[in-house]
């Protein structure tokens, strides 16, 4: 089956995004960004590709799952898909449908959704956010790669937003960068992780 993988950046306390949806704030730092490029390939959105010198096939993933405040900010730009290397779900009640074939836009409910989308065969899908998918579809992670940036914001959209609900996640990696940022790999337990 399918793994639900959400791969994200985050302060080291626990946010993704300022209040307004900025993440200007994280630095870019070649070492991780080397590294994370080597390893998924297809989380550098298309229009980048190009420039960073990506022309490798996706690694890992051949789907990925966002909620609209993910989405708008390549809409904002113009940029209808901006995954158009992988199966794009947006989850939106007000969005109307995506005029890109790559793009498919989700009203239903997410968790469901995802549960249904792991049964099929495929590789891995990534949710990429934000904070209130990533806090609906949680039970159904099976495994967080989070870049654990060296930053505190105080406040802004969280990792994940939720009702109090404890979950333990097992460690399999923590690769720091002397950059600063770590790379932090968990999966849920009773879950193998993929190869590296």
């Amino acid at each position: 089956m399918r793994k639900l993988v959400y791969y994200v950046g985050s302060t080291i306390d626990g946010f993704i995004a300022g209040p307004d949806g900025s993440w200007d704030f994280f630095p870019i730092e070649a070492d991780l960004g080397a590294y994370v490029n080597g390893l998924l390939p297809e989380v550098v959105p298309t229009a980048y590709r190009s420039a960073l010198g990506i022309d490798a096939p996706n690694a890992r993933f051949d789907a990925v799952v966002m909620g609209r405040s993910t989405y708008d900010p390549a809409l904002a730009e113009g940029i209808t898909s901006p995954y158009a290397h992988l199966t794009q779900y947006v989850f939106s009640r007000t969005l109307p449908p995506a005029a890109e074939p790559e793009v498919e836009i989700v009203s239903a409910d997410p968790v469901e959704f995802v549960r249904e989308l792991k049964r099929r065969s495929g590789r891995d899908i990534w949710l990429c956010g934000g904070g209130q998918l990533a806090g609906q579809l949680l039970p159904e992670v099976d495994e967080l790669m989070i870049k654990l940036y060296p930053v505190t914001i105080g406040s802004g959209i969280p990792l994940a937003t939720r009702d109090f609900d404890p979950r333990r996640f097992d460690l399999v990696e923590a690769r720091p960068f002397p950059s600063g940022p770590v790379l932090l790999h968990y999966t849920r337990p009773g879950t193998e992780s993929a190869d590296r």
